[in-house]
């Protein structure tokens, strides 16, 4: 599996918590990424067709609000697979950078 992109991490981390339409899931991502991610609608929205060919997401359900159309997604089975594998990847190349910082230590008794 080829690493997710930044914005489509976030994107299905956003989805975690259960089906959200658009406006809601760019909150989500800009929350999660502490601000430094902000999404366009017409990105989000070319990821969210992107992620629905994939099966990483699918349309939930749908209600009219003030007159306008809004459509929830949610992740299916195989995105939140995909995430768990991300984050798995994301925390192991953590430990190696971290593991990379420390000094290298020697056994007691043999320097």
């Amino acid at each position: 599996m080829n690493a997710l992109r930044r914005p489509t991490y976030f994107i299905l981390a956003a989805l975690l918590e259960g089906p959200l339409h658009g406006y809601g899931i760019i909150k989500r991502v800009e929350d999660l990424a502490d601000g430094e991610l902000r999404l366009r609608a017409g990105t989000l929205y070319a990821a969210l067709d992107r992620l629905a060919d994939q099966g990483l997401v699918i349309a939930d359900h749908e209600e009219v609000v003030s007159g306008r159309l809004r459509r929830y997604y949610r992740l299916t089975p195989e995105g939140g697979a995909t995430l768990a594998a991300e984050a798995t990847q994301l925390r192991q190349a953590a430990d190696v950078v971290l593991c990379a910082g420390r000094p290298a230590t020697v056994p007691a008794g043999t320097a």
